[in-house]
Order: C-alpha cells, then sequence, then structure tokens
C-alpha cells in the first residue's frame, strides 16, 4: 500500500507541474504513453483529479485554457476498430520532424452541417494550405479526393502525410499505392502532434464557420480561401508568406 501511495503522490506532482507548466491533460496524458511512464493516465482521469472536490481549493482549473471551475459530464462512443496497417508518428522520418525538408503535410477533415466535410492540408515546413472538397465523410470518398489533390503535385513536393486517428483514412494504403506516399497516424487524443494543422483549421473558421453547410463551397472557392491563407505573412516564417516559400521550394526543383 504504501508503494502505491508513493506512486500516486509522484503521479500527482508531476500533474499538476505540467498544469502549472501550461500543458493541457491531452498533452500530459500523450507524453506519459509516449515515455511509456508507469504513471500513464487518460486525459479525461486527470480532468476528474483536476475537478476532484478534495482537489478543488489548489484551484488546478485555473491552469486550463478556459479555466471553468466545473465541466460537464461527458459521453464516450464506443472504442473504434484500430485502423489496419497503418504506420504511427513515431515511424516518421527526422526531415518531417524538425521542418527542414519541403514536402511533407499534415491533414485533418473539417465538419460541417447536413453531414458536410472539407480535407485541409499544411505543409509543416511553409505551411502551405490545400482545402480540398470531399463527397462524404467514408474512407472512398476521402483517399479518392486526396489522390486527385496529391497528383497535382510534383512527387518532390509530397513526401508524406500525417493525420489523425479517424476512419476516413482507413484505405490509406490506395492512397500510398496510388501516390508513393508515405502516410502516418498520430497518437490516440493527440491533435497538438498536428499542430500546423490544427492551428489552419482555427483559421479557416473565419471563412467556413462551424454548423454552416460545407457542401455549397466548390472547389474553386476553397482553392481562393486557401489563396488568401497562403498569402498572409507569418510570424514564425519571419513574416514571409507560405506562397513565397511554396514558390521557392517549385523553383529549387527545377
Amino acid at each position: 500500500v504504501d508503494r502505491r501511495q508513493r506512486q500516486m503522490c509522484i503521479r500527482d506532482r508531476h500533474i499538476r507541474d505540467r498544469l502549472a507548466m501550461g500543458w493541457s491533460p491531452e498533452q500530459i496524458s500523450g507524453r506519459l504513453r509516449q515515455e511509456g511512464s508507469e504513471h500513464a493516465i487518460s486525459h479525461e482521469s486527470i480532468y476528474r483529479y483536476i475537478y476532484r472536490p478534495k482537489i478543488r481549493p489548489e484551484k488546478l482549473h485555473r491552469y486550463l485554457a478556459r479555466a471553468k471551475t466545473s465541466r460537464g459530464q461527458r459521453y464516450f462512443k464506443r472504442r473504434r476498430e484500430p485502423i489496419r496497417n497503418r504506420r504511427t508518428i513515431h515511424d516518421r522520418p527526422e526531415a518531417a520532424e524538425n521542418r527542414q525538408q519541403f514536402g511533407h503535410w499534415e491533414g485533418d477533415l473539417i465538419g460541417g452541417s447536413k453531414n458536410s466535410y472539407i480535407a485541409t492540408l499544411v505543409e509543416r515546413h511553409s505551411r502551405y494550405v490545400m482545402l480540398v472538397k470531399v463527397a462524404n465523410k467514408d474512407t472512398e470518398s476521402v483517399v479518392t479526393a486526396l489522390i486527385k489533390s496529391a497528383q497535382k503535385l510534383p512527387r518532390e513536393l509530397y513526401k508524406s502525410l500525417t493525420w489523425d486517428r479517424g476512419k476516413e483514412l482507413a484505405d490509406h494504403p490506395r492512397f500510398t499505392l496510388a501516390t508513393d506516399v508515405d502516410v502516418y497516424f498520430c497518437d490516440p487524443q493527440s491533435p497538438w502532434q498536428r499542430g500546423s494543422n490544427e492551428n489552419t483549421n482555427r483559421l479557416l473558421r473565419q471563412y467556413l464557420p462551424r454548423g454552416t453547410d460545407l457542401s455549397v463551397h466548390s472547389q474553386a472557392k476553397l482553392s481562393t480561401i486557401a489563396r488568401q491563407l497562403n498569402e498572409r505573412p507569418r510570424k514564425t516564417l519571419q513574416y514571409q508568406t507560405p506562397a513565397e516559400m511554396f514558390a521557392e521550394c517549385v523553383a529549387s526543383t527545377g
């Protein structure tokens, strides 16, 4: 019992320290799993710990992004079947991880009303954005649309694709076979592993508000929105634009 209590104290201290550093419960949980820690814990358990009555006097909730004093009950869907033959983000080449090489993309779907979806793609080195109209969320529709989009780029500009755990890319072998682009999948509940894509999705809501029907937008309209984002100077690029960096990369490929 004493050993178990010591372990719980170590885990609790670790959670408090990381919360104070500004880490979210998802980031704490994901990092513990990545490190193979014996103190691994789900992000929902961390939330329950934060809002546990006897913990509240410490006001750990103040470290959360929204700093809510209470949290509603969460409902969970049945666990999904894992995607077969998937390669994890930890298998991704170092060139993709350090952003030094052009051609490594992050992708996701954003949803709207009436079961409408758009695929968003962001290149990690330049933050260049592509938006792809998809007919539906099923894997056949999404993979077909991504293949068509990828084939518009020279092979040198599309080396890998990192996606979340969504079943819409369950048919990833067909994508790789058609494009010769390797696909890597993030850890569960770890959207921060696709940080560039997540940030871009938030920017896109200026043009594609939540709760609206995304199917009304043509591919030409989506390309116009992407061009506007790509022509914005970015602080992280020393105020170059993604479009300028993309053009430099295209020119370097000859």
